[in-house]
């Protein structure tokens, strides 16, 4: 899998970003947009992610959540859910964190191309998946038909609200949600259900489709069955898998699966390198 280099002079050193804006998209999660260091460049791929740091809080590793396309900038979804994503959802325009990376691999877009795309999500896996949805709309004369399938808990945790609705009445893909419970909210418009319903009415062509999920470990297994009865073969599935990654660079082996790192080998891995290593899916 293909990966860029790290923007640091050092792959241990974080380069300073300054936050450029902060906006909610749940009530767990933010969306917060990077201005790059003056005279920096910064060179991603759909998929990838960063190692951010803030001053007295530690390090962790966070989805690029914007595409490479969409160049000046990076954007990261981040869910509140430690003391370091806690530290950062109490910053503001202005603050400053540090950045290593990008790191690991990428959803590789040349095998992506001239097919139609299943691209599915589930919970806070739309973060990553966001990065690739966007670097197809800004290509879309590369692609077939493109169908995005999203699942979360209630309407409320569903993340990129607006870009939700512009994709579901967007005549260039279409988009389906779904949600566990509507919680009694009278405007939400989509589904009631798990994400793998959303697969079972769909026409597919499986020699001319290729999918891609990302989204909490106990969706996998279940929408993959479904793209099995839909024909597609292992080899025209990717999976980016959601592990405790540390330093980001294959050292400290936190997210090993078997023989692999999550985070130098993935968090990208064609569906046929992972089916049969144990925890993986």
């Amino acid at each position: 899998m293909s990966k860029s280099r790290p923007a640091s002079q050092s792959i241990y050193l974080p380069d300073i970003f300054t936050i450029g804006s902060v906006s909610e998209l749940s009530p767990t999660e933010k969306l917060f947009r990077l201005e790059f260091p003056a005279g920096k460049s910064f060179m991603h791929k759909p998929g990838q992610f960063i190692q951010l740091s803030l001053a007295g809080y530690g390090e962790a590793p966070i989805s690029i959540s914007n595409s490479p396309t969409r160049g000046g900038y990076l954007e990261l979804g981040i869910r509140q859910a430690g003391t370091l994503t806690g530290a950062m959802h109490r910053l503001k325009p202005g603050d400053n964190v540090g950045v290593r990376g990008p790191f690991g691999s990428c959803f590789e877009v040349g095998g992506l191309r001239s097919n139609d795309l299943l691209l599915i999500a589930g919970g806070c896996g739309m973060a990553p998946l966001r990065s690739l949805i966007q670097y197809c709309e800004d290509r879309r004369k590369e692609f077939g038909r493109v169908t995005i399938l999203y699942g979360a808990k209630t309407p409320a945790d569903l993340l990129y609200k607006d870009e939700l609705s512009a994709w579901e009445n967007s005549d260039s893909l279409d988009c389906l949600t779904t949600v566990d419970s509507d919680g009694g909210d009278a405007s939400y418009r989509g589904h009631t259900g798990f994400v793998p319903a959303l697969i079972e009415p769909l026409a597919v062509d499986p020699d001319n489709t290729r999918a891609v999920i990302v989204g909490p470990p106990l969706m996998y297994r279940p929408v993959i069955g479904e793209l099995r009865k839909k024909g597609l073969e292992e080899s025209r599935i990717t999976v980016s898998l959601e592990r405790h990654m540390k330093c980001g660079i294959g050292k400290c082996g936190h997210c090993a699966i078997e023989h692999l790192y999550c985070c130098l080998d993935g968090p990208v891995f064609p569906l046929q390198d992972v089916s049969e290593l144990w925890g993986a899916l």
